[in-house]
């Protein structure tokens, strides 16, 4: 059992780590979008953006952090851990420049066809507004060559993952964010000199976001010793077996992509703003699964791919059961704030400017619909690695097209009298199916893990949650003549709530008993000398 803890530990602080740069990174994250709603509200112009984005952006998910960091960060560890690493280095530098050729034509093809792609995109509603497919087929041509830098971005995070480095590149997501609002502003202002509308601008800073997540992690990545040896090698076995990794990775990504788009079309129906409201809402909801399931995907799957290599099953059992109950000890009271709290924190973040109490609203609907599914979509980041780890990528394949059909499904039975909020709810639904699939057949593929264990967590989680629910709907009450009196009246009243929220929560969980808690201020007392 040693050898697990001190991996609890390790994935913990690794975590943590991670979670401080994510945070910083998605902090810089919700300013960007509070320059979007400020300067362009919920309509014409950000709901172009959000359709203009979306393909280079699914492509990213497809090939750069999704499929290719997984299937990657899985070979590279093997090399490392058996073949040394004048071996591991070739088989980077082959990677890049492969990936970087393929990633190029694919961007070609975009930008030529980005006319027929927007409008294979959208419904008959979102054609009839004059201009918008234009402005939107606009800034999909400008947006493009992003998959590139994100996707060799990427690379680069799972070269300094397996050699133990995290925050830098956790960090990047931040650059990204601070290079897309200075950038983006500047641009931004300048357009309409140009004759362009001030959104081109913010195209514009998303790839000058791109190139800054890229650039920042170079100089750790040749302190970690890396030597760059260009090839272009397709009989390479280590560039073979990741891309036989990544095929049914990639073509288990592509039904949860191809949600995407379902719903991107079901909402350019639906009245103008609803692809504003759910883009802001899912902002907000990504917050806690970047800082939390993220976070724990990173920090483990260096060590479940060790495991792999080294065929310790014990050790990835134990390992893989501890970082899932880790997973819910957060996401599952990041759910009960999201939905207790929602509207107050899309009016504290977003109502400025051109975004108005309406929006606030229906973004705070949009809100709790996601934040149903939290636990599970930063679970399945936890989980589908492990699958990989153990060349067993067929089971998130069917998982994903479990979810594809359960998605549609229920935006077809809903969206009539849930409009916007159907699209939420319904991919909640979806992931809370494909987690409860994946997980069970985990559970056969590694011959069990204590569920003993992860269930007396679980356990005690929803008992602190419940808690943590009853202080939140009676804090906010309390504090309610706070938060009328104006906008710092409303910051201050959430920060307390949420705040007196945590600590509520923390001693409860702590009082329970639960494991990794009691762990974790067990070595801060033994590191800074307090009684016990």
């Amino acid at each position: 059992m040693k050898k697990p803890a001190q991996d609890t530990g390790k994935i913990a602080r690794s975590a943590g780590t991670v979670g401080i740069a994510v945070m910083c990174s998605r902090i810089l994250g919700l300013a960007r979008e509070q320059v979007f709603a400020g300067f362009f509200g919920a309509g014409f112009a950000f709901d172009a953006f959000v359709v203009a984005f979306r393909i280079p952006n699914l492509l990213r998910d497809l090939f750069g952090e999704g499929a290719l960091s997984a299937a990657f960060v899985a070979v590279f560890s093997d090399y490392e851990t058996n073949k040394g690493e004048k071996a591991t280095w070739a088989l980077a530098g082959n990677v890049l420049v492969f990936f970087g050729v393929l990633l190029s034509g694919l961007t070609l093809l975009g930008v030529f066809f980005s006319g027929q792609i927007v409008n294979f995109m959208v419904e008959a509603k979102f054609k009839a507004i004059p201009g918008k497919v234009a402005l939107t087929t606009l800034l999909s041509m400008i947006m493009f060559p992003f998959l590139i830098l994100i996707s060799l971005s990427s690379v680069v995070m799972g070269i300094l993952n397996t050699r133990g480095r995290f925050f830098v590149p956790a960090l990047a997501g931040g650059f990204f964010n601070l290079g897309s609002i200075v950038g983006g502003i500047g641009f931004a202002l300048l357009m309409p000199r140009f004759g362009q509308p001030p959104i081109v601008g913010m195209a514009i800073g998303t790839l000058i976001g791109g190139l800054l997540q890229l650039g920042c992690q170079l100089p750790s990545l040749f302190r970690a010793g890396f030597v760059f040896v260009p090839q272009l090698d397709f009989r390479h076995p280590g560039l073979r077996r990741i891309m036989r990794l990544m095929a049914p990775a990639v073509i288990g990504l592509a039904p949860l992509q191809i949600n995407v788009l379902i719903n991107t079309y079901f909402a350019s129906s639906l009245a103008e703003g609803s692809l504003s409201w759910l883009s802001y809402a899912f902002r907000l909801f990504w917050l806690p699964v970047g800082l939390f399931g993220v976070a724990l995907s990173i920090a483990t799957l260096p060590v479940i791919a060790k495991y792999a290599a080294l065929r310790d099953m014990d050790s990835l059992r134990e390992t893989y059961a501890s970082s899932l109950t880790l997973a819910f000890s957060l996401t599952i009271p990041a759910s009960v704030g999201l939905i207790l709290l929602g509207e107050s924190i899309t009016r504290v973040i977003f109502q400025h400017g051109h975004f108005d109490s309406l929006a606030t609203v229906k973004t705070a609907e949009a809100l709790s619909c996601y934040a149903v599914g939290l636990f599970a979509y930063a679970s399945v980041k936890i989980i589908v690695p492990v699958f990989y780890a153990l060349d067993e990528t067929r089971y998130p394949v069917i998982g994903s097209f479990l979810t594809m059909a359960v998605n549609v499904l229920l935006v077809w039975l809903t969206i009539g009298f849930l409009q916007h909020k159907a699209l939420a709810l319904s991919i909640s639904c979806a992931m809370i199916l494909n987690f409860l699939f994946l997980s069970t057949v985990l559970y056969r593929k590694l011959g069990g893990y204590s569920l003993r264990y992860l269930f007396s967590g679980m356990g005690k989680v929803l008992c602190a949650s419940l808690a943590l629910a009853l202080w939140l709907f009676a804090g906010q009450h309390l504090l309610a003549p706070l938060a009328l009196v104006g906008f710092t009246g409303s910051v201050a009243a959430l920060a307390v709530v949420i705040v007196t929220g945590v600590a509520v929560y923390g001693v409860t969980l702590y009082s329970l008993g639960f494991k990794e808690l009691t762990m974790l201020v067990g070595r801060l007392r033994q590191r800074f000398g307090w009684a016990g």
